[in-house]
């Protein structure tokens, strides 16, 4: 059985949910889609490395401990395997997509104020990388990432499906095959540890049965798109 909500109409309202700018409180144990793009449209990845880069930075400040920069704490927990708390302290991480010039992410509160403090950190972390990287200086970012809290489950089961299909949405690069979401690890085409699959696949008679979903999701979305070209809306 897959939730309602991958029809055009659904995707219609979800799509102009996630459009809207507001202020929101986080609540622990609620889930949010959260995103942002490099300041002026720019590319926040530069190569593979930086891709890289990002999605350990992505595992490591998910700590309720301040690790301080993450090539120090690398280094440190090189000599002190054990000393180091276990990630996943301020958010539970659902899905993901890191695309060229923006990211996409599906998370959940674990902790009060913790998916402010995994932004800040997360944040900062990368653009003083970025920045001496390329030797440049100033925001990477466009002001504070933006949100949007996720009040049902066929929210969540759609806002799954539009982070993990956001490549193709976009015509980067076909979903299924884009290293850089969390979508292959939903599919069973990789072993990634980083995103809890849980909630999203319980809620489906089969991983086939998600897939399915998600791609009809991609597709609406794709339209979507197109049409909002036409009125110079987008």
């Amino acid at each position: 059985m897959e939730p309602s909500g991958g029809s055009l109409q659904n995707c219609r309202m979800a799509e102009s949910g996630f459009k809207k700018m507001r202020k929101v409180k986080f609540e622990t144990g609620e889930y949010y889609h959260i995103y942002n793009r490099g300041v002026d449209k720019r590319e926040i990845f530069g190569d593979e490395k930086d891709y890289v880069r990002f999605l350990r930075s992505m595992r490591e400040f998910n700590r309720k401990q301040n690790i301080g920069s993450l090539f120090a704490f690398e280094k440190a927990r090189e000599s002190h395997p054990v000393a180091s708390e276990p990630p996943g302290g301020l958010v539970r991480l659902i899905a993901y997509c890191l695309n060229p010039n923006h990211y996409h992410f599906l998370l959940e509160q674990k902790v009060d104020n913790g998916i402010s403090k995994y932004m800040h950190k997360l944040m900062m972390g990368y653009s003083q990388y970025f920045n001496k990287k390329f030797k440049r200086s100033g925001c990477l970012f466009q002001g504070k990432f933006k949100s949007v809290a996720v009040s049902s489950d066929w929210q969540l089961s759609y806002a799954s499906a539009y982070i993990n299909g956001n490549a193709e949405i976009h015509g980067i690069a076909k979903a299924e095959s884009y290293q850089w979401s969390s979508y292959p690890d939903y599919l069973g085409k990789r072993a990634g540890a980083l995103c809890d699959k849980k909630i999203i696949l319980k809620e489906f008679d089969s991983v086939g049965d998600y897939r399915k979903y998600a791609n009809e999701t991609i597709k609406n979305s794709r339209q979507i798109k197109e049409e909002l070209k036409k009125y110079s809306l987008e």
